[in-house]
């Protein structure tokens, strides 16, 4: 036998191979254990999402209320600064 035809063998093989491998694999990932295991999963996603969505929410709430302080804060210095300004000029 070749060396030509003994890589055919071998990639004739492995694809019958990939075949059955492929085709067990199926059977395993539709069969009821691995369908109960993707609920779960899928469960436990949705759940996740519910408390990143219910933190992320908190989270924007307080950077409003903190740049709401912050623009008034800043309306009070400017308003300081333009005090300090007119004392200055009448002086």
């Amino acid at each position: 036998m070749t060396n030509r035809a003994r890589k055919n063998w071998i990639k004739l093989g492995m694809f019958a191979g990939g075949v059955l491998f492929g085709t067990a694999g199926i059977k395993i990932l539709s069969s009821r254990g691995a369908k109960k295991f993707y609920t779960g999963v899928t469960a436990c996603a949705l759940a996740s999402k519910d408390c990143v969505m219910k933190t992320t929410t908190k989270i924007q709430e307080n950077a409003s209320d903190i740049y709401e302080d912050a623009k008034d804060l800043n309306e009070k210095w400017a308003a300081e600064a333009q005090a300090k300004k007119v004392e200055d000029e009448k002086e």
